[in-house]
């Protein structure tokens, strides 16, 4: 059994194509096929089904999928260790982040790291669904929230802090909340997702509970960016994380922090950002590094935080 065709595999059952696998290593279509059809003679399992318009794992290719790739993984790494570590990292780090959170603030620093690191190439995949970081052969997956109990890695990058904003040119119009219990009085611009209307949540210290408040207003998305730009345009009041909007914003005056008196939130129980690992990922030195980087270049506490 061949390393390369075992590297096809995975590949394909990552793709779904041979001819992106066969792009991907240079060599033809073709190969590829022979390769991974000889891997499943010697296993005696069909691994792929082929159809015309697509490729996907059986069964049997699934859970083979799952230990191949880390096994690669585990010799990906040894040989890291391996080598001398005077030498530039190479080869790819894959990295799964929410979408606004890794546009604003982990995609500009992927390129400061790689600028340092030229060799490493970097699959940075932006999503809001939550990912298994095993399933998805994420090396470093960003998270928002509360974290499983799992067999993950995880380092702090800081608490999710949440900020009540309005435009001056809203407060005029509207006036300025003083508690909470004013907001049922202003129109809310909500977050609103698969699980319905964001709630949102305050209090006055860390020695007290959550108590929820039932806001509204005339607009609800799914997307927070959009929200924050019709905060932006005087159209109502906008809770937000702090790493969503820059600083500049509230130097320059376009924004107005409220009730500074609270601590808000959009859950009962709020949690830090992390970045999660599978433990065998921190065995390769392009991961620690980049992992390093990321925690080093957010600081303590993180740079977004508004002084």
């Amino acid at each position: 059994m061949q390393i390369k065709a075992l590297r096809f595999f995975i590949h394909v059952a990552k793709t779904s194509s041979f001819v992106e696998t066969a792009r991907f290593f240079g060599v033809p279509a073709s190969s590829v096929s022979r390769h991974i059809a000889a891997l499943e003679e010697d296993i005696g399992q069909r691994l792929l089904f082929r159809h015309t318009r697509a490729v996907r794992l059986t069964d049997a290719g699934e859970r083979y999928y799952l230990q191949v790739r880390e096994a690669l993984e585990l010799l990906d790494a040894a040989t890291e260790i391996a080598a001398d570590k005077d030498v530039a990292p190479k080869g790819l780090v894959r990295i799964n982040a929410p979408v606004a959170l890794g546009r604003l603030h982990i995609a500009p620093l992927i390129n400061e790291f790689q600028q340092r690191y030229p060799a490493v190439t970097v699959e940075l995949v932006l999503t809001d669904a939550f990912v298994d970081p095993v399933q998805e052969g994420a090396d470093i997956t960003v998270r928002v929230g509360k974290l499983a109990d799992s067999g993950l890695v995880a380092r702090s990058l800081g608490a999710q802090q949440y900020l009540v904003c309005a435009s001056p040119a809203y407060l005029a119009r509207a006036g300025k909340p003083d508690t909470p219990d004013d907001l049922f009085k202003h129109n809310c611009l909500a977050y609103k997702g698969h699980l319905g209307m964001q709630r949102w949540y305050f209090r006055r210290s860390d020695q007290e509970r959550y108590v929820p408040y039932e806001i509204s207003g005339n607009l609800q998305s799914n997307n927070a960016e959009l929200l924050v730009a019709a905060a932006l345009k005087g159209q109502g009041i906008v809770l937000f994380p702090s790493w969503l909007y820059a600083a500049d914003a509230f130097r320059k005056k376009k924004l107005v922090c409220l009730l500074s008196e609270w601590q808000a939130s959009v859950v009962a129980d709020p949690a830090d950002i992390h970045l999660v690992f599978p433990e065998s990922r921190l065995r390769s030195r392009k991961v620690k590094l980049l992992s390093d980087f990321i925690m080093e270049r957010v600081g303590s506490p993180p740079y977004w935080e508004i002084t």
